[in-house]
């Protein structure tokens, strides 16, 4: 008999829900962290892209030194590739789906304030 997982996550943030052979699937829920009022900072991931799509609520990325704002739409996949800053900004209803290499960790990936840019 074939059997299937079903994941989900309904708490703050980001939450990994399912690793497989390399790669990884996450939620990312409302957090004050990724609200536009009291985010503190951009990352890049030096060895690994990252892949975003909005399910539910509002969001927009924050690309590039520019920190241009792209606003998400649902069903859309938005790419970031390696070596690009980025950030996150959600609603407060939003449910965003994050895909990427299970070796996206904070040894492979940097950290800068935005005061910085």
């Amino acid at each position: 008999m074939d059997e299937i997982q079903i994941f989900d996550y309904i708490g703050e943030g980001y939450k990994p829900v399912h690793d497989f052979n390399g790669w990884r699937v996450a939620v990312l829920n409302y957090a004050p962290r990724f609200d536009v009022e009291t985010m503190e900072y951009l990352e890049r991931h030096n060895e690994t892209d990252e892949i975003f799509s909005l399910l539910e609520g509002d969001a927009f990325l924050i690309v590039g030194e520019s920190m241009k704002r792209v606003p998400m739409e649902r069903g859309k996949i938005y790419n970031i590739p390696k070596g690009v800053w980025h950030g996150i900004s959600v609603s407060r209803d939003a449910k965003v789906l994050i895909v990427e290499n299970t070796d996206t960790t904070r040894e492979n990936s940097e950290h800068k304030l935005l005061s910085e840019f």
